[in-house]
């Protein structure tokens, strides 16, 4: 999905396009971000000039909830910058309650202002925004579930000698999954009767998911749903306009399809010998989160689920903290098509919805600056889980985490899998 342009570094220029003055995030009295008490939120940013001479900057600060709406104002202030040096400016206030919140820096000087918004988050875990599944929402799912098992999966696996190793195979596959649709991805698997335990990654928005060359003790199935990678010869992926296809209908939406293709991964992975059927996790980023988080809702066979700034979950909050000037147009293009309708549909495939329904271990990452998937809607779901549960919170992070994520989350999962946590 695409950045939006708030994301990215916002600075001071002259008039020959020199940096006067470089503001970047601080996070002094919450090392991620995250606050619990007294109602109180900290924001912070160090101000760093690029000017020979001191520089005298005034500074006002605006707080705002994630949904734009006002909560306090300072009073303007100054601060004196060395040259070439740095300052820090920090502002403290009292909010409503649990959620997330905006802090917005301006800081301006005689010949040049600069400006830029940092987020932080209060109680995040107390957030809970009602279900808005409809009445059919299990039976919806429960029949589209019923209509996969009647599909003939036609599992069939093609080596790839010029990818396996010494020490592993590496297939791709290929399957019929709901609507007959052809699917595939890539498996690689240990050399060895196993049982192996295994990764299921499952893909953002667009992409092309591909073998890991990782492992040697797990097996690893890199899943293409409808649309992505080897899996376009039914359903194209360009251009890539996944969520509003099929949108007035449920029935013919596209993520009823796609999560459906995830499904008949794990079936897929139950026909094969080697694989250890009650170890089996499913991980991924954004769509790939979301993607995670239904698989494991609707398959009782995940054990281990690890999502990562997802998305597809808490359409109401999603629209009030993110704006997408495409599903406004594709509403606008039919007298038929309202926000109401649209939301309604949406709802069937809210993986908030869906949370209840899962039942294994969640280790979920956040990334506080992300406007893409805002962190409230990937509490709004992480509050519903019923399992054990963790998270992590990376401060600086927009639209992604940082590598030491991924780090985390294997030896997370290996550690639950009997394998050694750090090979």
């Amino acid at each position: 999905m695409r950045l939006l342009t708030w994301l990215l570094p916002i600075l001071a220029f002259s008039a020959n396009g020199a940096q006067k003055v470089l503001l970047e995030p601080v996070f002094e009295k919450s090392a991620n971000g995250i606050f619990h008490k007294d109602r109180e939120v900290h924001f912070g940013f160090s101000l760093d000039s690029r000017l020979k001479d001191p520089v005298g900057v005034e500074l006002e600060w605006e707080i705002t909830t994630d949904q734009g709406e006002p909560v306090a104002r300072s009073k303007p202030s100054r601060l004196k910058i060395p040259g070439g040096g740095k300052k820090t400016s920090g502002y403290s206030v009292k909010i409503p309650g649990p959620g997330f919140y905006k802090g917005k820096l301006s800081c301006s000087w005689e010949g040049g202002r600069v400006s830029r918004t940092v987020q932080v988050g209060y109680a995040p875990e107390k957030i809970l925004p009602p279900l808005t599944g409809q009445v059919d929402f299990r039976e919806f799912w429960n029949g589209s579930l019923a209509e996969l098992a009647q599909v003939d999966p036609q599992f069939r696996l093609i080596l790839q000698p010029g990818l396996s190793r010494d020490e592993r195979n590496v297939y791709e596959i290929r399957m019929r999954s709901h609507g007959n649709v052809r699917v595939g991805g890539w498996y690689e698997v240990p050399k060895g009767k196993g049982p192996y335990p295994v990764l299921i990654r499952v893909p953002g928005y667009g992409a092309n998911m591909k073998p890991l060359n990782r492992f040697k003790d797990l097996a690893v199935l890199s899943f293409n749903p409808r649309g992505h990678g080897n899996s376009q010869e039914d359903v194209k992926g360009k251009p890539g306009n996944y969520w509003i296809r099929g949108l007035d209908d449920k029935a013919g939406y596209y993520y009823r399809g796609a999560y459906l293709d995830c499904v008949r991964a794990v079936d897929f992975l139950h026909w094969r010998k080697e694989v250890d059927p009650k170890r089996i996790a499913v991980k991924g980023g954004s769509q790939g989160g979301g993607l995670s988080f239904s698989t494991a809702a609707l398959d009782k066979r995940i054990a281990l689920c690890i999502p990562h700034i997802p998305f597809l979950t808490n359409w109401e909050l999603y629209f009030k903290t993110s704006r997408w000037p495409e599903m406004d147009r594709w509403i606008d293009e039919k007298d038929s098509r309202t926000w109401e309708s649209t939301l309604r549909t949406l709802s069937y495939f809210d993986t908030m919805n869906m949370a209840p329904w899962i039942e294994c271990p969640v280790f979920m990452g956040v990334g506080l600056q992300d406007a893409i998937c805002p962190p409230v809607t990937n509490f709004a779901v992480y509050n519903r889980l019923k399992g054990k549960k963790e998270f992590i919170v990376y401060p600086h992070a927009k639209h992604y985490v940082e590598k030491e994520f991924h780090s985390l989350a294997f030896a997370w999962m290996r550690e639950r899998f009997g394998l050694n946590p750090n090979p």
